[in-house]
């Protein structure tokens, strides 16, 4: 636990202070704990904080909240992933409305190469469960390694954590509680297996109450975390639908297997598709063909040009690209100090030259 933890936890448990505030008080002061130690006058500059909010940021009666929380923490080993900590999910950074923290139990990399979310309908009919099993074996005996992110719920999404973890995958529930307790209960035996082979998510402290409306603000976790949502089943309403609007809005590939005309179950899935806010999806080649995934990942790379001659600035982000295992092309433009459109421009090129690989979710490496 990092010493300014107390702070971070603290930013988030002020009341009506909501994400996008605290980011705006984050980028005003740059320090986190000096938003606690301002003055009024220079709060009330932040845009959007009012004298009220202001008082309530300012009698700093959330620290002594946010040390109870540090303490349920520390005791059942959970970890808390601040807004510009590395292990904060790099996908999620980009959503205007991401949470300023995270709370996880488990043990996996939340910014694997490749994330997908999986939702549908609590209702989950046979046709349902056999193409939600289908596609993560197929993910699997294709070669590929992707995070499994969905929700826990009835349906699709307990049926994906459990073909994933059936399949050896990396599975990750967002809960819309917090983690002093599981719901629905009959899946904590499902959640504790989870942990081993993933974890537990949620931006709720554990004194937070179960509130129906919480299941759906978890929904635009499930949907920023990934490079695509595929939805396999939905009725006419629900949360699924909703994630995959959010997931639309962050720019997200969405994906929806279709259904028979007069199924309930696929009458969400199929609207989808009809008015072009998801890509149909019969298998795994869908997936692969519209994502860009190779089958094989042990396929031989492509020959890179020999004897390239690289400009100044080819030289700059070739450098960039040697700091990290691979790099969103935001954080490139921030450490290189070009431009997106130059950014864009050069890696174009690298790509083409061989020297640089691109991947879902504009993430960037060397080849």
């Amino acid at each position: 636990m990092t010493d300014n933890l107390l702070y971070k936890v603290a930013l988030s448990m002020i009341p009506g202070i909501g994400n996008v505030n605290s980011k705006k008080l984050i980028a005003h002061f740059g320090e986190i704990e000096q938003i606690f130690k301002a003055k009024k006058a220079d709060v009330l500059k932040v845009p959007g904080i009012g004298a009220h909010l202001a008082n309530t940021i300012l009698n700093n009666s959330a620290l002594d909240e946010a040390q109870q929380e540090i303490d349920f923490l520390q005791k059942n080993k959970i970890k808390a992933y601040f807004l510009l900590d590395k292990d904060y999910p790099e996908r999620l950074k980009h959503c205007e409305d991401s949470p300023v923290i995270l709370y996880f139990k488990g043990n996996c990399n939340l910014n694997k190469q490749k994330i997908i979310s999986i939702v549908g309908t609590r209702n989950a009919t046979q046709y349902g469960k056999e193409h939600c099993n289908e596609l993560i074996k197929n993910l699997h005996d294709n070669g590929h390694d992707p995070l499994i992110v969905s929700g826990l719920a009835y349906g699709i999404d307990i049926c994906s954590h459990k073909a994933a973890l059936k399949n050896n995958l990396s599975t990750v529930a967002v809960l819309g509680h917090g983690l002093q307790m599981m719901y629905p209960a009959s899946h904590r035996q499902t959640a504790r297996d989870i942990i081993s082979r993933g974890g537990l998510l949620t931006e709720f402290s554990s004194k937070s109450k179960l509130d129906p409306s919480n299941f759906v603000k978890r929904n635009r976790i499930i949907a920023g975390m990934a490079d695509a949502t595929i939805v396999v089943e939905s009725g006419q309403k629900g949360g699924s639908l909703i994630t995959a609007d959010i997931a639309n809005s962050y720019n997200r590939d969405v994906f929806a297997f279709p259904g028979r005309v007069h199924d309930k179950q696929s009458i969400g899935c199929n609207r989808l598709i009809k008015t072009n806010r998801a890509a149909l999806i019969e298998n795994i080649n869908d997936l692969e063909y519209i994502l860009g995934w190779e089958k094989n990942e042990k396929k031989d790379a492509v020959q890179k040009q020999l004897f390239v001659e690289l400009s100044p600035d080819e030289k700059t982000i070739m450098d960039v690209l040697k700091s990290a295992e691979d790099l969103s092309v935001d954080i490139i433009c921030l450490k290189s100090n070009f431009p997106m459109s130059k950014v864009s421009s050069i890696l174009l090129k690298l790509e083409f030259s061989g020297l640089v690989k691109s991947f879902p979710g504009k993430i960037y490496k060397l080849g």
